[in-house]
């Protein structure tokens, strides 16, 4: 049985992040943030799982 996935719009991504839209469109220009779909309708979407690599991907160390 496969796992449905969740599957984040730009909004409930950056509420999470705590980042602004523009900061979240910025950071995707200079390809520093998490991989997005796009629709066919033009919208974008955020896998969750690649949310949590790209969370996993910025831990500096101690």
């Amino acid at each position: 049985m496969s796992t449905r996935r969740e599957l984040l719009t730009v909004a409930e991504f950056c509420k999470e992040a705590k980042v602004s839209r523009s900061t979240f469109y910025e950071w995707k220009a200079k390809g520093l943030g998490p991989r997005c779909r796009k629709l066919p309708n033009g919208q974008l979407r955020i896998d969750r799982r690649d949310v949590d690599t790209w969370y996993d991907s910025c831990e500096v160390a101690a």
